[in-house]
């Protein structure tokens, strides 16, 4: 009789503490959110991704901010989901208008990203830092055509290291330090907001090569992985030390890379038109990282899983046209 009593208090006390530490009654949860900016570059906005929309940023309907809004309850909102992202965007830009479609191609311009915070804002996801003194387009635009020089060599790590110093490692180092800012001026605008840190997805495989998709040297392979991850180590370390929230993508994507065939979350050398812009995100990789956001924030059951719908979309001759003009596809 007692040792039964013992075991019907000592469930009873196991009940009770599981309820006092949070086990949930119920498994689906939803974090509560009333207003969502996102900020970002191209690798928030997601260019070439269908729906796109008119806008010389080349953003998409079906980038992780919009998956993201969707999941919360945000995106058919009025007034509830504002994404500000932009292709070629970097730090400056959330503080300085942007010249569109790129510094160099002057069409337009759009205002500094963080006119879009408010004193309402409560969630911010911020996805920027890769185009921060050229390193994202060093790597792509230089070392595809050093390649031929030293195929099993790595000839673009020995272009930037100049007296012994890897020069897009060193800049990485006043990336963090810009962050570090952008997480600052996000705060004093929004101040009640949950500011979260995406890191970028891995463009290489951790082993092997593909030079039919990714045409580096193989020396170059194991290089540009150490500068992503360089870069995401700048934007974890920026979240870290200012009390935001970080995302892993790159840990996640491992199988994914633009190796991985028709599991890659990011392209290769190769823009398509109706899917991504070279070495960028497809909507594949854009869906997982809204998941991995959306489980980060809380969440367990998604209010909709219904797809972002194709709003203020620019028709397909207009994409081609825009493209063609920014020289992401060739002119017909």
């Amino acid at each position: 009789m007692r040792r039964t009593a013992r075991l019907v208090l000592a469930t009873l006390v196991a009940v009770i503490s599981l309820v006092s530490l949070g086990a949930p009654a119920s498994a689906a949860e939803t974090p509560s959110f009333r207003k969502y900016v996102a900020l970002g570059d191209s690798y928030t906005a997601g260019p070439l991704i269908p729906w796109q929309q008119a806008s010389w940023c080349f953003r998409s309907n079906n980038n992780y901010p919009a998956w993201l809004a969707t999941k919360l309850g945000l995106y058919y909102k009025a007034g509830a989901f504002t994404d500000v992202s932009c292709s070629s965007a970097d730090t400056t830009n959330m503080t300085k208008p942007q010249t569109v479609p790129s510094p160099s191609l002057a069409l337009g311009s759009v205002p500094p990203q963080f006119d879009a915070l408010t004193l309402d804002t409560d969630l911010v996801t911020i996805g920027i830092g890769g185009n921060d003194y050229g390193v994202f387009g060093s790597l792509i635009g230089t070392c595809p055509g050093l390649r031929d020089d030293d195929p099993t060599g790595s000839p673009c790590k020995d272009h930037f290291t100049i007296n012994g110093t890897d020069t897009l490692l060193a800049a990485l180092r006043n990336t963090e330090r810009n962050l570090e800012r952008v997480v600052k001026g996000v705060r004093e605008r929004s101040p009640a907001a949950t500011i979260v840190l995406v890191g970028y997805p891995r463009i290489v495989p951790s082993k092997g090569y593909c030079p039919s998709v990714l045409p580096f040297a193989d020396g170059d392979y194991a290089w540009a992985d150490e500068v992503e991850r360089a870069l995401n180590k700048a934007v974890s370390t920026a979240a870290r030390k200012q009390g935001a929230r970080y995302i892993d993508t790159y840990g996640p994507s491992l199988g994914h890379d633009a190796c991985s065939g028709d599991a890659a979350w990011v392209s290769g050398k190769d823009t398509n038109l109706f899917r991504a812009v070279a070495y960028h995100p497809y909507a594949a990789g854009m869906k997982a990282e809204a998941d991995l956001i959306f489980k980060a924030l809380g969440g367990t059951t998604a209010v909709s899983t219904q797809a972002p719908d194709a709003r203020n979309a620019a028709t397909p001759d207009e994409l081609q046209r825009k493209a063609a003009v920014a020289g992401l596809v060739p002119r017909t």
